[in-house]
């Protein structure tokens, strides 16, 4: 038997071809195609602005810098989340005040949001969790007129939507992942989005060193003029190698969102009434592009979540426990993040586990994970 990998980027012919132009070109910094990606990408997901950086986890540190936040301000953040989106508060000189989630969805509610500000609270982050979108309406109806900027975590959510529209069409802000194990990959590489002009341009700025005149227009210019430094910036640039890639994967989402749907839904419809497994699935208000398939093992499996991993393994099957739980790990045990207790997060990231799931799965490789998903426990 083969391995069978718990995600694996589609990659192909026209991505090579992609990149060996850029090469061939002599221009493999931050370039033409860069912008191309980012009036491309802004277009895709229904945003005005769109700003490329070197990561999501970059791209949420400048849109807290942009927004303003900064030492004295409290983020509310879930816990239920990778750990940048703790960090990028921490960035800032912030404080990152974890809060629960809905144990369905894996998603901050707008209930959890009220309870938990505090006259300090300049900004929320949410997250569109393994590509479930999070309600984000009644999140800014509650952030929006007390002033509090919902910078929307959207790493997982390209290609899924939210009441009819693109995930983070709604957002005032937004962040984005291009990582091997999102829809879309660069290799590295992320996004901003905005609504607000202000708000694009000091990034664009931040992201290269904070120069007054870009790279990209040094480098056209026979004789450049003097750069300046007003601030101190970043370099959290992408190139045009990693936004040639972006531009052929994006070609690609819709396939890659169809491909992932039709095998999440293979394998809500095999496990449906094994006692003890609960697949995420779909909320009231939008689709998910299933970025992770992760099912949740209830108390009373027969062998729990850690067995399960285990039998997968012995079938040469990777898995992967379920989302961090960000207030566990040593980096937030000893801060004063503000949370108390977090039941939901304790619970699903101690009982879900992800399952492979990736654009080549086949039926036979899809048959194997369920297989053993059906039969743990069963006495051989």
């Amino acid at each position: 038997m083969s391995r069978i990998n718990v995600m694996q980027p589609w990659l192909g012919e026209e991505e090579i071809a992609a990149v060996t132009e850029v090469i061939a070109s002599g221009w493999v910094a931050q370039g033409p195609r860069v912008a191309e990606f980012e009036a491309r990408f802004g277009l895709a997901v229904g945003s005005p602005h769109a700003v490329a950086t070197s990561s999501c986890t970059t791209a949420l540190h400048l849109a807290l810098v942009v927004a303003g936040i900064g030492p004295g301000d409290d983020v509310l953040v879930p816990s239920f989340s990778f750990i940048a989106t703790a960090n990028a508060p921490t960035y800032v000189g912030a404080r990152p005040v974890f809060i629960d989630v809905d144990e369905t969805t894996g998603n901050v509610t707008a209930d959890a949001v009220r309870a938990a500000i505090t006259p300090r609270t300049r900004a929320v982050i949410v997250v569109d969790q393994g590509g479930v979108p999070v309600d984000l309406d009644p999140i800014r109806a509650v952030c929006d007129p007390r002033g509090i900027v919902v910078v929307e975590d959207a790493a997982c959510g390209a290609g899924s939507t939210y009441r009819g529209r693109p995930v983070g069409a709604g957002a005032e802000i937004a962040c984005w992942s291009f990582h091997p194990r999102k829809l879309l990959t660069t290799g590295e590489g992320g996004m901003l989005t905005t609504t607000r002009a202000d708000w694009a341009a000091r990034a664009r700025q931040l992201r290269e060193h904070a120069m007054s005149i870009s790279a990209a227009a040094r480098h056209t210019s026979v004789l450049p003029p003097a750069e300046e430094y007003g601030e101190v910036g970043f370099n959290y640039r992408m190139t045009d190698l990693q936004a040639a890639l972006g531009l052929v994967q994006l070609s690609r989402l819709p396939e890659i969102v169809r491909r992932r749907r039709e095998l999440a839904a293979c394998y809500t419809e095999q496990l449906r009434g094994v006692p003890g497994l609960r697949c995420v699935a779909d909320p009231p208000w939008g689709t998910s592009n299933f970025q992770s398939f992760w099912v949740e093992v209830l108390p009373g499996h027969p062998v729990g979540r850690d067995g399960l991993m285990r039998l997968l393994a012995e079938a040469d099957i990777s898995a992967r426990r379920g989302i961090m739980a960000a207030h566990r790990q040593p980096a937030y045990a000893d801060r004063d993040c503000g949370w108390g207790e977090l039941p939901v997060t304790d619970r699903l990231s101690s009982q879900t586990l992800i399952l492979p799931l990736f654009h080549q799965l086949s039926p036979v490789e899809h048959a194997r994970v369920v297989e053993v998903l059906r039969t743990a426990g069963v006495p051989r």
